[in-house]
């Protein structure tokens, strides 16, 4: 889980350098300088001490970064700390933010941890609890950035534009949005022809089908303050007896990169056992799957629960139409490209 930004991109980056933002372990944050690939070096460690990290996101045009991290004294093991890094050497802490009931000295039950956050434009997406008790937030990035630091209920919420608690049994592992959707069949409305969607992945965590079948859904947020779930994707047990090969089946991630060639096309899931899932969301009331990739094991393949199995984890794309998906049980990388009908619904350039 990295984020790389060229220093020519930041406004007080170095230009001779890439910068990495990397989590050190559960313990910190650190930034690489990866301008020699072969000989990445370390540029300075962002903070350390603290109790768990995650899933971080880098804004490369301005420099906030939104670091998951455990800070000690805080009630969850992930929540946010917002640095800014636009000179990578000279990082500068922002604020910490959570859930209400997370921050220091609050009482009462506990809001589920954080898993990470994407960042578009003046919105920020967090995603809490990826297999259970879900909570998505839509969060007004100036505010975020700019309101009163301290942890107060008050102060928590100042930014929030919506939150949605989701079924006690899905997550919210991925919030990837697909801003700007023209919806077939719709055009000739005044209203509610073109719609904002929130791509929402749940993750599987439990072998052989053991808890709930975790999804994807797909949320109309076009009025951001009343977010509503309007159709939802998933793979059927049968007829690939997922259940039966063992390890984790179920949804996990999406692919995070916006390239204009699938980006308000196809976005890609990643499905443990399943493999990687391609799934056309032209029309977000109806995602439609254009086809599938399954890993073989190899020889490399560790047992998950006793029985050797693919887990494909991550998935990500790149500007040239490429699709890099990674298997969490020892399977290795596979760099994958669509074809046939998939390959028409994305937008390649001729």
């Amino acid at each position: 889980m990295v984020r790389v930004c060229n220093g020519s991109d930041l406004p007080a980056g170095n230009p001779s350098r890439v910068y990495l933002l990397r989590s050190f372990g559960g313990d910190g944050h650190q930034i690489y300088n990866v301008a020699n690939p072969s000989n990445p070096t370390l540029v300075r460690t962002i903070v350390s001490g603290l109790n768990d990290t995650h899933k971080s996101w880098w804004e490369c045009d301005n420099g906030i970064a939104y670091l998951v991290s455990g800070v000690p004294g805080w009630r969850a093991d992930r929540m946010t700390q917002v640095f800014d890094l636009s000179s990578p050497e000279n990082p500068v802490h922002i604020r910490d933010y959570g859930l209400v009931g997370q921050e220091p000295g609050s009482t009462g039950s506990v809001p589920t941890d954080l898993h990470g956050p994407i960042s578009v434009g003046q919105r920020v997406y967090f995603a809490h609890g990826t297999s259970t008790n879900g909570i998505v937030q839509i969060v007004d990035r100036t505010k975020l950035i700019t309101g009163p630091p301290a942890p107060t209920p008050e102060n928590l919420t100042f930014p929030v534009i919506a939150q949605v608690d989701l079924s006690p049994i899905n997550g919210a592992h991925t919030t990837f949005p697909v801003l700007g959707v023209p919806v077939p069949g719709l055009g000739e409305f005044a209203v509610g022809g073109t719609r904002d969607i929130l791509v929402v992945v749940n993750e599987a965590t439990g072998n052989r089908c053991s808890g709930a079948h975790q999804m994807v859904f797909f949320m109309d947020i076009t009025r951001e303050d009343k977010p509503q779930i309007i159709s939802n994707f998933h793979v059927r047990e049968e007829p690939g007896n997922f259940c039966s090969r063992g390890g984790r089946f179920g949804a996990h991630a999406s692919n995070e990169n916006m390239t204009p060639i699938y980006y308000g096309r196809v976005v890609f899931v990643s499905y443990f056992n399943a493999g990687v899932r391609a799934i056309d969301i032209r029309d977000p009331f109806k995602p439609v799957e254009l086809g599938y990739f399954i890993p073989s094991l190899t020889s490399k393949a560790i047992p998950v629960g006793g029985t050797r199995v693919i887990q494909t984890n991550n998935v990500e794309v790149d500007n040239r139409g490429y699709i890099y998906i990674v298997d969490r049980a020892g399977n290795g990388l596979h760099i994958l490209e669509l074809a046939g009908r998939a390959r028409d619904v994305a937008n390649f350039p001729q």
